[in-house]
């Protein structure tokens, strides 16, 4: 496979040229790019997929809808609809994505819009609900907005510097757009991480004066939610049908190997829509199991998507979790939101 992707090397280059073109012409000014007078924090990446955008969001949400009005600015992927949604009870996954559906949901004091003109999105939050702080998923890339603080996400065990653009690679740009970020978290660090593996990543990263590097690790929760809410410690007594349709599910398989030996991997595309054949495969696999003790089990971004054609559902929900250094990374946002608050 790697072989046959380098064979498209002259279409990356091209790609990488393109890409890098317009950024030029960003930086330059000569393509204009629209900023607010209030906070404006992006989360985003280099890489197509899998770095752990909505955990960051969730995060982001947590600590900052303690003090203020916060609202959160998605694109919506894979939505049918069109335009500026502002979310409500009666949108569904395909009107709004699953993502914005699970923020959405998950907490109900903040606001959730989807746009794919960031900075139509952000004229009519700031019209409609008078934010405090907009948080842009998935927003790196989004150059005609200027935003006030970006987030760069990077996995630990495949970091920028060490890929290559489309389609060779599964960058989005050259890893030179990362000079653009203020923050660079590294994500989905093991469980035990030292600081030489950290100091290793560094040096790897090479992120300039101005920039400061956090690591994350994924934490669970100690029990499933949804149908059936069993404590992660006594997995091992049932036999789990895992679905998942994410870009990267080799952490949570590793994780519940670690628990259950008995676990059946049904594994579908990121942002998979699925079908009615899907879930009679997904119910057919489940039903198969003659043991009192089993477990439909899928991630909390599928489960958006999930719950309303399969009733016997659970799903384990995940959170950022940094690796020392918390505070640090708060209070850099903090400072942020406090400067730049009217």
């Amino acid at each position: 496979m790697r072989a046959i992707r380098f064979l498209l090397l002259p279409f990356a280059i091209f790609y990488d040229v393109i890409t890098s073109i317009r950024n030029y012409l960003y930086d330059l000014g000569i393509l204009r790019s629209t900023s607010f007078e209030i906070p404006i924090i992006v989360v985003g990446n280099l890489r197509v997929g899998g770095t752990g955008k909505s955990p960051q969001i969730e995060y982001l949400v947590r600590f900052l809808e303690r003090e203020n009005k916060v609202a959160v600015l998605s694109r919506g992927y894979k939505r049918k609809s069109k335009g500026f949604i502002l979310l409500n009870n009666s949108h569904t996954v395909s009107e709004v994505g699953d993502e914005p559906l699970q923020f959405f949901k998950k907490f109900r004091s903040i606001s959730v819009a989807v746009d794919t003109n960031r900075v139509h999105g952000i004229q009519q939050l700031r019209k409609l609900i008078t934010p405090d702080i907009i948080l842009l998923d998935d927003a790196f890339q989004h150059r005609r907005l200027k935003a006030g603080l970006s987030i760069l996400l990077t996995p630990y065990d495949d970091v920028y510097t060490d890929d290559f653009v489309l389609p060779v690679g599964n960058l989005r740009e050259s890893s030179r757009g990362a000079k653009r970020a203020n923050i660079i978290v590294v994500t989905k660090c093991p469980e035990y991480f030292s600081k030489t593996d950290r100091k290793q990543i560094i040096s790897k990263l090479r992120p300039l004066k101005n920039q400061v590097v956090f690591f994350s690790k994924i934490s669970y929760k100690t029990t499933t939610s949804g149908s059936k809410n069993i404590e992660l410690g006594v997995l091992a007594d049932y036999d789990i049908v895992l679905v998942t349709g994410i870009a990267n599910s080799s952490p949570l398989m590793e994780f519940l190997k670690n628990k259950n030996r008995k676990l059946h991997h049904l594994k579908f595309p990121d942002h998979h829509t699925f079908s009615k054949k899907d879930i009679e495969r997904i119910q057919f696999e489940f039903n198969k199991i003659v043991s009192a003790k089993k477990l439909l089990l899928t991630t909390e971004k599928d489960y958006v998507r999930l719950s309303g054609q399969i009733s016997e559902l659970s799903f384990l929900e995940i959170t950022t979790e940094f690796i020392e250094n918390r505070q640090e990374f708060e209070n850099e946002i903090k400072s942020y939101c406090k400067i730049n608050s009217k």
